[in-house]
């Protein structure tokens, strides 16, 4: 992706190479076109990157080079990049949501409970599918932050199995009890690996899709351990 630049502050051609030079030491920065004369810059990038960052390369907000947003939203650029990152997970999310609403939907209204059942089923069995094309490199990547993978490292082997067998029990309704009550456990040993890297603001690959997709551990891993431990917990109370 190529965006346009407001930049302040160059006043020679050294201060042109001195702003591309500190633009393109930027990991995912591919290219920089900058002139004096208009005050732009034209930035390539891999994945969207925020003006604090770019603000930050030319030193900080306390730099004569000042460069900000031109002809584009800097708000819209970042929700369209978060998008395009997260994109299979908001897919299957969806997807799983209309199939758990066509299913629990009878006669004037929605069976909660068979919604939650039918949701926790279709997201089990699908985040296992994408586990099993490559276990041993979910494994791996499942070691760098999971608590009881980081000591015990056929957990990730096993994790992947678990999953499997809680898809398959709740799509089958197989001792709810049981079943609820295992997941609400594990999801929560789960979630702990997750809020200690997000917290701690590490840079490393979530696991939640294997090794399929390259997704950045964040809050929306949170967000979806979290949903699993909300409605286990719930259908353990309703029951």
């Amino acid at each position: 992706m190529t965006h346009n630049y407001q930049l302040t502050g160059m006043t020679c051609g050294g201060c042109e190479n001195k702003v591309k030079n500190n633009l393109l030491i930027l990991p995912d920065v591919t290219s920089v076109e900058v002139s004096k004369d208009t005050n732009s810059a034209t930035i390539s990038m891999d994945k969207h990157i925020s003006l604090a960052t770019l603000q930050q390369a030319l030193g900080g907000t306390d730099s004569k080079y000042q460069i900000s947003a031109a002809q584009h939203s800097e708000t819209l650029e970042e929700a369209k990049s978060w998008a395009e990152t997260y994109k299979p997970i908001l897919l299957i999310f969806g997807y799983v949501t209309a199939l758990s609403i066509v299913v629990s939907w009878q006669g004037t209204g929605l069976n909660f409970m068979v919604f939650m059942r039918i949701f926790m089923a279709g997201f089990f069995l699908t985040f296992s599918f994408f586990k099993m094309l490559n276990l041993k490199a979910f494994a791996e990547s499942y070691a760098m932050y999971d608590i009881v993978a980081k000591k015990f490292s056929a957990w990730g082997y096993i994790y992947a199995f678990i999953e499997l067998g809680l898809g398959l029990s709740f799509a089958l309704n197989l001792s709810p009890n049981i079943i609820n009550w295992i997941t609400l456990v594990v999801m929560t040993v789960s979630i702990l690996g997750v809020l200690e890297s997000v917290l701690n603001k590490k840079k490393i690959q979530c696991a939640c899709l294997g090794a399929v997709f390259n997704l950045p551990m964040s809050t929306v891993t949170i967000v979806e351990d979290a949903i699993m431990i909300a409605m286990s917990a719930t259908m353990l109370v309703l029951m």
